[in-house]
């Protein structure tokens, strides 16, 4: 799939020269090429290759042409959460203070299940990989007990012996004096083989013993394994001649490079999903829509994220999984079990389930004819007629087999349900429609928003398919299908800005603090925190800096993010206690509705981002070029099942219907990476940026 656009470049606009953005999902790899000067995009899509993930990366560059010819490379990765997900992360030891053994056992003393006597829950870090050593700072940063170089040596010999393949060192108040982690860590790499070890003062310098130990030990366990997946792929390119920029997306949604990426890989926890988070954001403020639910539907998941105002949502911290957190800024992502590998079953309490077991590429669905042999949603799809199968996207099957899907769908679903094979396809989507809808419904209803006020961003290579029935279960008022759904987490891979997020707890009453200190140490925080982008070598426009300021009124245990005026740039210069105060409580307000006058306010963490704001990447690059009219767009018409009937749908090719075009439902309309359906009791319309905006009739 390619595009030319006339050449129309502004003078004044910085040249990024030939990027593309690769995002590899559990069944597809995908790819977006764009060439700054020539003002040409292409996009690709090829079977990833589970557990040897470069092949299909290096095969989906290679349809650009020559790897040598590339600058640069951006690649949205999902090694860090499948290795979290499935705990196939590295044997990691832990040295930590003694009596603190036991921190990532307890958590925050809950559980999986609300009630009952019993867990499950297995930390990565086994207990017997967990030392203790002698040492002891205060909570104000004066050492009580220095640590003794020789015992970290022995507990780390001993680590090793016991086949530890990564070291985390975590001391309490280590935040607030780092000393004791800098001298154990310099006697743990005396001995150590590798240069997987890592103190929690670098990762993470903030309070809170769990969340500090936790992130750290969750960034050894990933060390190894995504630093071998990124020197594989560097070593791939190198052989190709490749020589450009070669850059990983962050969960924050911004960029880092490999070198950041090796030493910090707990970043890349959500980094797939989250450059599709940042694309949909770009499109659909483009396109005139500022509240979106974006929904990432691949092989084997759905991603769901808000987007209000324009702007994605930061968490401070995420759950992966339960007892798996980690501390570090990410978009806010909800990701449920329901992706087109999902497959159909039924439980042994007689009800449908779709996933969250997935067949992914290999063997993937029964219609693909590699070997799968139950049914899943896409299946269910090919089956009702929704997806064409004399043209399966990604382009690299002839055809999809609809009679061996609705075989396995009599076997494993309609058999046992009673159902005729139609009819228990119709179920399989319901079901799978059901859980879509129950995840936005979280994101939104859950969170106080009226969903009448948002519209969806569906994309992935199935999403779009799902796009009526999350209109019509969610009472959104719309969905905004993009130009390129199935290539969407790519896109956001090639305008994704480059950032690097800092955090420093300070600890500090707000009444009669010293402002110029404080002002002096967030100037030093925005120097390393532009260090770090500036060693990305890639070019961007401005460097912005970004403060937030953690703060409680004193008493309280949780705190609120509070974010300073831009005006302060990047040395903090003119910071005064009343501007603090002011933030704090405008922030406040907003979120709890009233102040606590008299109680006095606390800062408890500093926070700094610095951002390399990457030249722009104009959207209207991808409208229809309008040479065709809708009739000519129409390729034919096939029977369609629709809420418990055929239905005779018109097809168009998507790509080529213009602008301003409006097609009533019930229509299918097909291009190379996804399926746009439009329900019988919908309506599609083309807009200026060749987005498809599904509506109500």
């Amino acid at each position: 799939m390619n595009e030319v656009l006339p050449v129309t470049e502004t003078p004044s606009t910085p040249r990024v020269g030939t990027i593309v953005g690769v995002d590899v999902g559990g069944t597809f790899t995908d790819l977006f090429y764009f060439d700054e000067a020539k003002r040409e995009f292409r996009t690709g899509k090829v079977p990833s290759n589970r557990g040897d993930e470069a092949v299909g990366f290096l095969e989906g560059l290679k349809g650009f042409g020559a790897l040598a010819d590339l600058d640069s490379i951006v690649h949205g990765t999902t090694v860090g959460t499948n290795a979290l997900l499935e705990r196939k992360g590295a044997k990691v030891g832990l040295i930590t203070t003694a009596g603190f053994r036991d921190v990532l056992e307890m958590r925050r003393r809950d559980r999986r299940a609300t009630w009952g006597l019993t867990g499950d829950f297995i930390p990565v870090v086994e207990r017997d990989f967990r030392m203790e050593v002698g040492e002891r700072v205060l909570a104000s940063g004066e050492i009580r007990e220095a640590v003794d170089a020789e015992d970290v040596k022995a507990c780390a010999k001993a680590l090793l012996d016991k086949g530890a393949e990564a070291l985390a060192i975590v001391f309490m108040n280590a935040y607030a004096n780092p000393a004791n982690e800098i001298a154990a860590i310099e006697a743990a790499r005396s001995v150590w083989p590798n240069e997987h070890v890592e103190r929690s003062s670098a990762i993470l310098p903030e309070i809170r013993e769990f969340e500090r130990t936790s992130t750290t030990a969750l960034n050894a366990y990933l060390q190894p394994g995504v630093g071998s997946y990124l020197a594989k792929l560097e070593g791939a390119l190198e052989s190709e001649d490749f020589a450009g920029k070669f850059h990983i997306v962050q969960s924050n949604g911004g960029v880092m490079s490999t070198e950041t990426a090796r030493r910090l890989p707990a970043r890349t926890a959500l980094s797939g999903p989250a450059a599709g988070v940042i694309a949909a954001a770009a499109i659909a403020e483009a396109a005139g829509f500022p509240d979106v639910i974006t929904g990432d539907l691949g092989g084997t998941s759905f991603d769901v994220s808000l987007i209000t105002g324009g702007k994605t949502a930061l968490a401070a911290q995420t759950t992966i999984d339960f007892g798996l957190v980690i501390r570090t800024p990410m978009i806010e992502i909800t990701t449920i079990g329901a992706g087109g590998g999902s497959i159909a079953h039924v439980d042994a309490g007689g009800l449908l389930q779709v996933g969250p077991e997935s067949a992914g590429s290999r063997p993937g669905p029964v219609c693909y004819g590699q070997g799968g042999d139950r049914p899943t949603l896409t299946d269910a799809n090919v089956v009702l007629g929704r997806i064409n199968a004399d043209r399966p996207i990604g382009g690299k099957l002839a055809r999809l087999d609809v009679e061996a899907a609705k075989a396995a769908i009599q076997e494993h679903v309609a058999g046992p349900l009673g159902l005729g094979v139609m009819e228990a396809a119709e179920a399989i989507v319901r079901v799978a429609d059901g859980k879509m809808a129950g995840a936005i419904r979280l994101m939104s209803i859950e969170r106080g928003h009226d969903p009448a006020r948002f519209a969806a961003v569906p994309f992935g290579g199935g999403g779009a398919l799902h796009a009526g029935a999350l209109i019509k279960d969610v009472g959104l008022k719309a969905a905004l299908v993009p130009r390129y759904p199935g290539v969407t987490s790519a896109l956001g891979c090639v305008i994704a800005d480059i950032r690097h997020d800092q955090v420093q707890t300070v600890n500090l009453g707000l009444q009669g603090i010293d402002a110029p200190a404080l002002a002096a140490r967030m100037a030093e925080e925005a120097a390393s925190a532009r260090a770090v982008v500036e060693a990305a070598r890639l070019s961007v426009e401005r460097i912005d800096t970004v403060f937030e300021l953690d703060m409680h009124y004193v008493g309280q245990t949780h705190t609120l993010a509070v974010r300073l005026p831009a005006s302060l740039g990047q040395t903090a210069e003119g910071l005064t206690e009343d501007m603090i105060a002011k933030a704090f409580e405008e922030a406040y307000q907003a979120s709890f509705s009233r102040l606590l006058p008299g109680v006095p306010m606390r800062i408890v963490n500093l926070r700094t981002s610095a951002i390399g704001v990457r030249p722009g990447f104009d959207l209207a690059a991808l409208a229809p070029s309008g040479e065709m009219t809708v009739e000519e767009a129409k390729t034919g018409s096939r029977p369609v099942w629709f809420a418990g009937a055929w239905h005779e749908a018109a097809i168009y090719a998507r790509l080529d219907l213009p602008v301003e075009a409006v097609v009533p439902g019930p229509a299918i309309l097909e291009q190379p990476d996804a399926t746009v359906v439009v329900d019988p009791d919908l309506a599609a319309r083309i807009d200026a940026f060749g987005n498809v905006i599904v509506e109500r009739k």
